[in-house]
């Protein structure tokens, strides 16, 4: 089992069995798990989002932002003026 900075944890199927119910308890708190087949992630364990549930929301932002390059300040104007007329 080992950690991201962003609160994900990486375990690998066999461990993801031995200690399902703790791995729940984790995403429970919030934190996301992905499981691997060797290095290859196969799955995530997310918390279920209840409507306004804005902490599930945030969460659900952050890991899917995981990898992803910083977005420029030239990227958010470029999609701010995408389509005026100036």
């Amino acid at each position: 089992m080992w950690r991201s900075k962003q609160m994900t944890i990486f375990v690998k199927i066999g461990e993801a069995k031995t200690h399902l119910s703790k791995l729940l308890g984790k995403v429970e708190a919030g934190e996301e798990v992905i499981i691997s087949r060797g290095e290859e992630p196969v799955a995530r364990l997310s918390r279920f989002r209840q409507d306004g549930d804005v902490d599930a929301v945030i969460a659900e932002i952050k890991a899917a932002r995981t990898g992803r390059p910083r977005t420029t300040i030239e990227e958010i104007l470029a999609w701010r003026d995408d389509g005026r007329r100036f």
